[in-house]
């Protein structure tokens, strides 16, 4: 028996040797010699251009750029479970950016979240995506990102309580999740749907917002697609577990991703609003193999081909008005004006049958809408609905949620809509003093 134990004991000490020297092996990094800024006319005007497009797909300008802020000179905070980070500055400025960094640094960070001077970087760069990105779509990002206009600008430190706030623990956070990823590749769906693929895997991760993440934060790889949450929004399941009443299909997403809307699905708000006028300046190739290998994913219509008010089905008005009488009231006199008016998108209300927000297991993002609207879009021809938040109290707001769920669901009422309504409203005003902007924002993402 002693011998056994001292066996056992030989072989933990090894187990835990060996991953102390793993995790100081991951932790540490070289760091890597800083350049003099390279001049703007040193890289191929082609390559810019290719990279500002990509830029676009990567949502870089949304996270690296604070309200009010210089574009690309971070600030911008992210709120996760462990605390508050904030976006970094990506401008060319030598002191507070990445104007000392030479490609092999910024490709680094993009393959394996290590910043130039060796530290690890939080995960809330998406790294375990970007990690995707062919070195010659990084070169490109590194030339557009050197050309734009330097700005001296540092972030605020980080709020993150112990130990969150020590680095070297995301060394053991990557040997657990960052094991990259393989990019989806099937010839016989054609190079659209693979140009798809390789986008949507990596550098637009549209997985860091619609996967549902574990306790440490990381990506549950057995659900991906199923929906998650961000911003205080709930990001949409996009795969064969989506509750859209209307299956998605490439038609369909593409117009939701070039124009915003979609008469059948209704207007992007939110986070995902902001997605949108970024790929506003996208090729539309690349705007199409996104939506190819999306509509893929959620899997096929129906084999009836029903789709728009064919394909849902709601209550009477009857049964729901007595189910929810208040809510009722509340939406003949404020919403059934457009919103059972005929005229189709832009130009009338989605038919709420139709609406993903009303049959949704989470009741967040219509509350939003309902309190925020639907601003109109400078130049552009998309609906456009006023927000309620000061015309109508929690309480109001309760009996129109149940009403419409009732009548355009055909679901389970939501559980404890007082709060998710209170809690929607307080965050929405949190947001709006930081933006410092009216309730009716005249800016598509900015509710």
């Amino acid at each position: 028996m002693a011998g056994q134990l001292r066996i056992i004991t030989g072989i933990a000490a090894v187990v835990l040797v060996a991953g102390a020297a793993a995790g100081f092996a991951v932790a540490w990094r070289p760091s890597i010699a800083a350049i003099s800024p390279p001049q703007p006319d040193t890289f191929d005007p082609a390559m810019v251009k290719r990279g500002r497009d990509l830029a676009a797909i990567g949502n870089c300008n949304t996270c690296h750029t604070t309200q009010g802020g210089a574009n690309y000179a971070g600030g911008l905070p992210v709120p996760t479970p462990f605390g508050t980070i904030f976006s970094s500055n990506i401008t060319p400025d030598a002191a507070t950016g990445i104007g000392g960094w030479p490609e092999a640094a910024f490709v680094r960070a993009m393959r394996s979240g290590v910043s130039r001077d060796g530290r690890q970087l939080y995960p809330t760069f998406p790294y375990d995506h970007f990690t995707n990105v062919s070195e010659a779509d990084d070169r490109a990002l590194y030339a557009f990102l050197m050309t734009r206009q330097p700005v001296q600008a540092s972030p605020p430190a980080n709020q993150l309580s112990f130990p969150f706030n020590y680095r070297p623990l995301i060394a053991g956070w990557k040997l657990l999740y960052f094991h990259g990823r393989d990019v989806p590749s099937n010839e016989a769906k054609g190079a659209e749907w693979n140009r798809g693929a390789y986008l949507v895997e990596g550098l637009a991760h549209c997985g860091a917002c619609h996967t549902p993440r574990n306790a440490l934060g990381a990506e549950r790889v057995n659900a991906q697609f199923s929906g998650g949450q961000v911003d205080n929004w709930h990001a949409y399941a996009l795969n064969d577990t989506s509750h859209a009443p209307v299956r998605w299909t490439a038609d369909a997403l593409y117009a939701y991703l070039r124009h915003g809307w979609q008469a059948d699905h209704g207007t992007a708000r939110g986070p995902m609003a902001e997605v949108v006028d970024n790929l506003a300046s996208v090729p539309d190739n690349d705007v199409r193999a996104i939506a190819a290998y999306m509509a893929d994913i959620s899997g096929a219509p129906a084999p009836d081909g029903k789709s728009g008010a064919d394909a849902v089905a709601q209550s009477s008005p009857a049964d729901a008005a007595q189910a929810a009488p208040a809510g009722a009231a509340i939406y003949a006199a404020a919403c059934a004006s457009c919103h059972e008016s005929g005229r189709p998108l832009p130009y009338g209300g989605i038919n709420l049958a139709r609406s993903t927000a009303v049959t949704s297991p989470d009741p967040r993002n219509l509350i939003n809408i309902v309190l925020a609207g639907v601003g109109a879009v400078e130049g552009e021809r998309g609906p456009i609905m006023p927000g309620f938040a000061a015309s109508i109290d929690d309480t109001q707001m309760v009996a129109l949620l149940n009403y419409l769920r009732a009548r355009f669901g055909k679901r389970p009422a939501w559980d404890d809509l007082d709060k998710t309504v209170r809690e929607a409203r307080a965050a929405q005003a949190v947001s709006l003093a930081a933006r410092d902007v009216p309730a009716e924002s005249s800016q598509r993402g900015k509710p």
